[in-house]
């Protein structure tokens, strides 16, 4: 019986993290703007970025807003449209 439970919880444990992840795009690589062009627009958007990164199919990036406050927001990198955020 433990054994039973402890198998449903790992599949629903699975499940949650797949859905979690964001994917922002399915465009290869060679259609996403560049890093230096991407942070560029996201400045002039009055983001303040103290952290960048690329996670999965997304950039991703640590900051703050032009109200001051703190964000963690995932972009499409193709087009750069918010895919996520929190």
């Amino acid at each position: 019986m433990k054994k039973s439970v402890f198998v449903v919880l790992g599949v629903l444990l699975s499940i949650a993290a797949v859905q979690a992840k964001t994917n922002c795009t399915t465009e290869p690589k060679e259609k996403w703007m560049t890093e230096s062009n991407f942070k560029k627009m996201a400045e002039e958007q009055g983001y303040t970025i103290k952290k960048f990164k690329i996670s999965g199919a997304c950039y991703e990036i640590y900051g703050k807003n032009k109200e001051g406050k703190n964000i963690e927001i995932y972009f499409n990198p193709v087009d750069g449209s918010i895919a996520k955020s929190k």
